[in-house]
């Protein structure tokens, strides 16, 4: 009897230890975000003269950080344009200075690109921000860290 019971004892030991296994923590959930830093970039300067990009940091299988970059052929980026800012603000509403870092913190908070709302005098870039950012959270989940290039010459 203490034979059949040790063995019952080991064989239900070995049966948790299986089954708790550690290695199940270092894989992230299905359909979870793997962390790193995950970028997209446009490679021509679109017809408003600016060329666009936009990284995300995800840690811990969350978005941590994003970057939106829209950047013109003199190497200038749009958020530090004042005049653009300016400019933009007296005909839409809103700036580049305003809709970018609201973006960004959209996308943080939201952690899902469809749930990021679309600014009002922004459009264009709200709908271009999004669209990106799923792209990135679809290459999160996958884990490739590859720069996804933007063919955007038709624009």
């Amino acid at each position: 009897m203490k034979k059949l019971l040790a063995g019952l004892t080991l064989s239900s030991a070995l049966l948790l230890a299986a089954c708790g296994s550690d290695d199940a923590a270092d894989t992230p959930a299905e359909g979870g975000l793997q962390d790193g830093t995950y970028a997209l970039e446009e490679l021509n300067f679109g017809g408003t003269g600016w060329k666009e990009g936009l990284e995300i940091v995800v840690a811990d299988g969350k978005i941590t950080d994003a970057t939106w970059s829209s950047v013109n052929e003199a190497g200038e980026l749009k958020i530090e344009d004042d005049n653009y800012q300016e400019t933009m603000t007296s005909t839409d509403g809103v700036g580049p200075q305003d809709f970018i870092p609201g973006l960004e913190e959209a996308l943080v908070d939201a952690q899902d690109p469809s749930d990021v709302e679309v600014i009002s005098g922004a459009t264009g870039t709200s709908d271009k921000f999004k669209e990106y950012a799923q792209q990135l959270v679809d290459a999160a989940e996958e884990g490739s860290t590859t720069t996804i290039e933007i063919d955007n010459s038709a624009e």
